[in-house]
């Protein structure tokens, strides 16, 4: 990350991170495919627990407040929040890394819709909640990586989710 932020993404080589980080080059390749995915490592611990706390979620619980269990369930395992502000201004400065971020939230979204079609929701509801989910999660990070924020990721996020419901109610048509 440090190498990022002084040289720039596109002039940082796999070489010079295994030199500051103590190792080969062959060791690094042992941890990662290449030198993007030290900014994407985690994802899967990611996508377990947001898996893991749908699945735990009472069968009672409204879908949305599923999904919302299993992005809340993500936000304690991401780095403090300097490290997620410079992680993030690293991806934000690359249009590779930018893609390579869709693809990661694409694949949590897709996995957040199977975890709610198993506890039987039906397309197009489970894809459409998860995306919902995915949409309020990215909403509070986004406010979360703000320098002038002063709130937590959890808090964020439950704002988010507070805001969705609440456009939800608002679409409702009157009763007659």
């Amino acid at each position: 990350m440090e190498l990022y932020g002084e040289r720039g993404y596109e002039q940082t080589t796999v070489a010079a991170i295994a030199e500051r980080a103590g190792l080969t080059e062959r060791t690094f390749f042992r941890h990662f495919a290449d030198k993007r995915e030290v900014l994407f490592a985690g994802g899967d611990a990611l996508q377990e627990a947001l898996l893991s706390a749908v699945d735990k979620a009472p069968d009672s619980l409204a879908a949305l407040d599923a999904a919302a269990a299993g992005i809340e369930a993500i936000a304690v395992l991401l780095p403090d929040r300097a490290v997620a502000q410079h992680r993030q201004a690293i991806i934000d400065a690359n249009p590779e890394l930018r893609e390579r971020e869709l693809i990661k939230m694409a694949s949590l979204s897709n996995a957040l819709a199977t975890a709610l079609h198993n506890r039987g929701l039906t397309e197009p509801s489970a894809s459409l909640t998860a995306e919902i989910a995915i949409a309020a999660f990215k909403n509070a990070f986004e406010r979360w990586v703000d320098k002038t924020n002063q709130l937590g990721l959890q808090e964020l996020i439950q704002q988010a989710f507070v805001a969705v419901k609440a456009l939800s109610a608002e679409a409702q048509p009157a009763s007659r």
